[in-house]
């Protein structure tokens, strides 16, 4: 299937000089999410994950239908303040500012084995960040899990000590 058809592309989003690549066109067409969602799964169904990890907020969407095909916990990382209980926080650099994640204190436990979901990885921060988080609580992180890897920001230089899986690279 080819899925780049439901990838919008939406020139300066959320701000001047940035394409963003929106992909709700992807998600409200019911075959082209169980797709991604089943392809995506496919590299890490059989590593023995604990917990995916979704980072907010596209995350969010496609590491719950990850976590559950391939037999495993969900755990969000949100933006501050969004979590109820006591967290844990990483500040970051996007490619057009500064962001904060945070994830719950007991969300990973000492040696969970962790993939870490997100839709799109650009610059590698926020992913980076995410990986910080999860190590900060004891996990292993075995893999990272994109939908879009936008190629030109070559991400993989920051994340090169991890395993990779994009399902489209643009």
């Amino acid at each position: 299937m080819d899925l780049r058809k439901f990838v919008r592309d939406i020139p300066d989003f959320p701000q001047k000089g940035v394409l963003f690549r929106d992909i709700t066109p992807l998600l409200k067409d019911e075959e082209a999410f169980e797709f991604a969602v089943k392809e995506m799964s496919k590299p890490f169904k059989e590593e023995k994950i604990d917990i995916v990890v979704g980072i907010e907020a596209r995350g969010l969407i496609l590491a719950a239908p990850i976590a559950f095909y391939i037999g495993a916990g969900f755990v969000p990382i949100r933006k501050p303040g969004k979590l109820p209980w006591k967290t844990q926080r990483k500040e970051y650099e996007l490619e057009y500012g500064m962001a904060i994640l945070e994830i719950h204190e007991d969300a990973i436990n000492k040696n969970d084995r962790v993939l870490i979901v997100d839709d799109v990885l650009a610059t590698g921060g926020t992913a980076k960040a995410a990986a910080d988080l999860v190590e900060q609580l004891g996990g292993e992180v075995v893999g990272f899990d994109f939908l879009i890897e936008l190629i030109d920001f070559k991400a993989k230089e920051i994340l090169k000590k991890y395993t990779l899986f994009s399902l489209l690279k643009l």
